[in-house]
């Protein structure tokens, strides 16, 4: 058997801090809905007909289905599925463009705080799915250690 790599091994402890991160940012969402609300209403007019949208179940939606994918991918990874690794770079990159799209709208300040912190933790996670020895373990290039 094919012993993981440091580099995968980091991915995964990575990726699952980002599903953290998105469980704390999602009941963010639900104690501060009245925040974002009030965040989103600077841009519209007072008498608009525009309802605010419905961030909260948004939210839940989007961690469960997130945060779903990358565990049930994550095993995948760890068995060297390559297809898998593609599929969490895909879906890190997502969601870092979406956090650098929420930071243009003026969220609340708890909101950036956290987006500003997971962005790094994003660039963590891409380089330990794009280093080289991760790249050699899905390769099965590694040397077989008992």
């Amino acid at each position: 058997m094919i012993q993981q790599p440091p580099s995968v091994t980091l991915a995964v402890r990575l990726m699952v801090g980002l599903v953290v991160l998105g469980a704390a940012v999602t009941v963010l969402t639900v104690v501060q809905r009245d925040e974002l609300i009030e965040a989103w209403s600077v841009g519209h007019p007072a008498d608009s007909s525009i309802q605010p949208p419905a961030f909260v179940p948004v939210a839940i939606v989007l961690y469960v289905v997130l945060a779903g994918l990358i565990l049930v991918l994550i095993p995948f990874l760890r068995t060297a599925h390559n297809w898998a690794r593609w599929s969490l770079v895909a879906m890190v990159l997502m969601v870092a463009l979406s956090t650098l799209a929420c930071l243009r709208t003026d969220p609340p300040v708890l909101f950036v705080v956290f987006s500003i912190a997971s962005l790094p933790l994003d660039a963590a996670i891409l380089y330990a799915l794009l280093h080289r020895d991760t790249s050699a373990f899905l390769r099965d290039e590694v040397p077989v250690r008992a």
